[in-house]
């Protein structure tokens, strides 16, 4: 079955960078477009970045477009969100995601906290 699985959060004061990352599996990676999202407390879930599958265009929100780059490795089934600049704003759990088989998976997402 389709597995997701995150990596990468933690705690980063104002001004930092973490790379995220997610381990796919159970569907054909390198042929899907991935996507992150993110949901702060509170907050609906909102898109953060996607890429296609070859890599060759991404779509970013405008809170993080700049500051974040999301790439992908298809011979590792792995996609990575680089987040750099970060702010205290950008505090929340990410979460990546495929819509495969008409429908979204999630993975249980990775906590992301901007603190000093």
């Amino acid at each position: 079955q389709v597995q997701l699985v995150e990596s990468g959060g933690g705690l980063v004061q104002p001004g930092g960078s973490l790379r995220l990352s997610c381990a796919a599996s159970g569907f054909a990676f390198s042929t899907y477009p991935m996507t992150w999202y993110r949901q702060a407390p509170g907050e609906e879930r909102e898109f953060v970045a996607s890429v296609d599958s070859a890599q060759l265009n991404a779509n970013y929100a405008a809170s993080v477009k700049g500051r974040f780059i999301i790439t992908r490795d298809n011979g590792k089934n792995m996609v990575y969100l680089r987040m750099n600049s970060l702010k205290p704003e950008d505090t929340a759990v990410y979460y990546c995601n495929v819509y495969w088989n008409e429908r979204d998976y999630w993975g249980r997402g990775t906590q992301v906290t901007v603190s000093s």
